[in-house]
């Protein structure tokens, strides 16, 4: 049995797309025990994914170096006898932990002074496109590994697929008084990246009054710091009945289990955008600064909508031309069209 080490990443998409990597994992070696080390928050995702043996909570904070303790825990997984460590992230203190646990095959790409905690280093990430090709190059001899073609194209790799729990999700359905008795439109408006990810509130108001119109009910996702952005969206649309606010309700897993429950979820590029493609939803998935050319959602069920504005994309949190025309000028009938086109298929 093959016992294997992940040094997990910290973002809720990167965690999704990373699942692809252990099904690969799990393809090659069957039998293989793959544990996970990530922040505490992940542990509900990571129960979701079949292919994880269990999550190991990383008690150190994004960007604590804290060698001494580094060192302990790297020790007590020594126990643990891994034969080999996938570092995901870049950071030379994230090849700390497998190095002093002296697993013999620590494995990840050439990053922040990584030479020697790591001793299978790969020199050529950026000769593939896509995120999750550079998480499923790892699986794979280094040798192999030349750039995207080597893989065969995204189409052919693991996608992710997060569990869905029947009796949590109608447990949950029913603490928030809500029903399936019509289609679901889930609406994602928020982005942790900054508001040049997120397309206007009005927008998204248009096409929850346009789906209400048309017999769906909509409900709205995110965190607690997008409350006031989905209680805009909600007022704007008129707070028609069967429009809900879920946003700050809802933990992680719950959200999980609640898109479970969409037909269509319509989101921003963000780490919610992942979560519903991998339960199976249609996703329109909406771009602004940012690209589909290196993270876009990993399932064949998804419209990606944005402008072509020559600005774009610029990668920057916010607009640098103060004019956000790459998201103010994309129209909620793009979207609303994507809507009916997905739930006749």
């Amino acid at each position: 049995m093959t016992r294997i080490l992940v040094i997990g990443p910290s973002w809720v998409g990167d965690m999704v797309m990373s699942q692809s990597l252990y099904k690969a994992l799990k393809q090659q070696h069957p039998d293989a025990k793959i544990d996970v080390m990530a922040p505490a928050w992940c542990a509900p995702i990571l129960a979701r994914m079949p292919e994880v043996n269990r999550s190991i909570e990383m008690p150190l904070g994004h960007g604590e170096f804290a060698l001494g303790k580094r060192y302990q825990l790297g020790k007590r997984l020594a126990k643990r006898g891994y034969d080999r460590a996938y570092v995901l992230p870049n950071s030379a203190k994230s090849a700390l932990i497998p190095w002093f646990a002296g697993i013999p095959t620590r494995i990840g790409w050439k990053g922040e002074m990584r030479y020697g905690l790591l001793n299978d280093l790969r020199p050529n990430k950026k000769a593939f496109q896509y995120m999750v090709e550079r998480y499923v190059a790892l699986a794979h001899p280094r040798a192999e590994m030349q750039n995207s073609a080597s893989l065969g194209g995204l189409e052919g790799l693991p996608k992710p697929e997060l569990t869905i729990d029947p009796d949590a999700q109608a447990a949950v359905i029913t603490k928030l008084g809500l029903n399936q008795d019509k289609p679901v439109i889930g609406l994602c408006p928020g982005a942790e990246f900054g508001p040049a990810k997120k397309w206007p509130e009005q927008h998204y108001a248009e096409v929850a009054r346009q789906a209400h119109q048309q017999g769906y009910q909509i409900w709205l996702f995110g965190s607690a710091k997008d409350v006031e952005t989905c209680e805009n969206i909600a007022t704007l649309a008129e707070n028609a009945p069967n429009i809900h606010v879920l946003a700050g309700k809802t933990n992680l897993i719950e959200a999980v289990d609640l898109l479970g429950a969409c037909q269509t979820v319509v989101s921003n590029d963000s780490g919610l955008m992942h979560i519903a493609a991998a339960v199976n939803c249609q996703v329109i998935a909406i771009y602004g600064s940012t690209s589909p050319d290196y993270t876009p959602p990993l399932t064949s069920k998804v419209d990606i909508v944005h402008t072509d504005i020559e600005c774009r994309p610029c990668f920057q949190r916010e607009c640098p031309l103060g004019h956000l025309k790459c998201l103010n000028d994309l129209a909620p009938s793009q979207v609303v069209s994507l809507i009916k086109v997905g739930n006749n298929q």
